[in-house]
C-alpha cells in the first residue's frame, strides 16, 4: 500500500471521529445512524493511521505530498 494521506486529511479525520464518537456516547445521535457514523468514525482512524485511503485509488486521489 502506497500512501495516499497528507497530514492534514489524516488530522481531519480523526477530529471528526471524535466529535462523531462525543455526539454518540452524549446520547446527541442515537439509532441506526448513530451507530452507521461510529462505525464511519472507526474507518476514518484506521485509514488515518495507515495513511492510506481505498476510495482515493478508485477516485485517483492523493492528498499526500510528493517528494
Amino acid at each position: 500500500m502506497k500512501k495516499n494521506m497528507g497530514g492534514l486529511d489524516r488530522s481531519l479525520r480523526v477530529i471528526i471521529a471524535l466529535i462523531i464518537t462525543l455526539l454518540y456516547f452524549n446520547e446527541i445521535i442515537s439509532g441506526a445512524l448513530g451507530i452507521v457514523l461510529l462505525v464511519l468514525a472507526v474507518v476514518f482512524v484506521l485509514t488515518s493511521l495507515v495513511s492510506f485511503c481505498p476510495l482515493y485509488v478508485l477516485f485517483k486521489f492523493n492528498t499526500c505530498k510528493r517528494d
